[in-house]
């Protein structure tokens, strides 16, 4: 498989800065509270693709600019468009959605979502997609598609958002499309951890840094495992997760970790 640096990637619809080994995107149209647009869910989507070749990028960090995450799709530039296309029409932009997160889902990179003030719509599908959520008191994450007219199952939110906060708690966000604060997702287990607001995308990196300081290859498994076994009874779990511990046995990072204990060192894992 080609390989590419994380800094030839160069999106052009959202901010993209690398340092060291963490890529950190940033919805970035403050004025209007960071919503999306065609060409820059398009970009999310062939960005979060391309890095399953990016050997470069251990971990990601998503967070929006000025004080909100991210308001959803533009009402101007996606909601008013699509109330004039036709159902192929419709139907390709909904599918391009989905992928983005199917994306998100499967690069082998952590992602990690530093979110403060609106995050809703899309926004709070992004965010839902990551691996990691890093909060504040005072965001407010909405799946608000009911208010618009829509149905709450929309880019996977249906099968997502139970698994990480409830059956019943889902349900009841979706159906009413009611924002939770800080403390409520953190309460429900949408966050990880509630910070500061001036704090919130320094601790996601902090979390960054430490996650792409250890085995990546073996962060890459675990993702993988994380995602796959929704579908897998236990007993297909375990085997699976039989073969992928020992496909990871065969690292030159296990055998480090070996060594520096034999060593009493710390072990420097290198990805591999």
């Amino acid at each position: 498989m080609t390989t590419t640096k994380g800094a030839a990637l160069a999106p052009r619809h959202f901010g993209w800065a690398i340092d060291g080994k963490i890529a950190t995107i940033t919805i970035n149209r403050p004025d209007r509270k960071n919503p999306l647009t065609f060409e820059s869910y398009a970009e999310l989507r062939d960005t979060f693709g391309a890095l399953q070749r990016v050997a470069d990028v251990k971990v990601v960090v998503v967070t929006g600019a000025g004080g909100n995450f991210c308001s959803g799709g533009d009402v101007h530039e996606i909601i008013g468009p699509l109330t004039k296309m036709s159902m192929s029409e419709l139907l390709a932009f909904t599918t391009m959605t989905g992928d983005l997160v199917k994306a998100m889902r499967a690069c082998p990179q952590p992602v990690i979502a530093a979110i403060d003030g609106v995050c809703a719509g899309a926004g709070a599908a992004i965010a839902m997609a990551s691996d990691i959520r890093y909060g504040t008191a005072r965001s407010q994450v909405a799946f608000l598609f009911v208010r618009v007219g829509l149905a709450g199952c929309d880019m996977g939110a249906c099968a997502i958002l139970p698994r990480i906060i409830g059956q019943g708690r889902a349900a009841e966000i979706l159906y009413t499309g009611r924002a939770m604060d800080g403390s409520e997702a953190l309460a429900n287990g949408f966050y990880n951890r509630l910070c500061e607001p001036e704090r919130v995308l320094a601790d996601a990196h902090e979390l960054a840094r430490r996650i792409a300081a250890g085995p990546t290859f073996a962060h890459g498994v675990t993702k993988r495992m994380l995602h796959e076994e929704w579908a897998m009874s236990v007993d297909d779990a375990i085997a699976a997760e039989a073969r992928a511990q020992a496909m990871c046995m065969q690292t030159a990072d296990f055998h480090r970790a070996y060594n520096a204990f034999v060593k009493k060192e710390r072990p420097v894992f290198e990805g591999d």
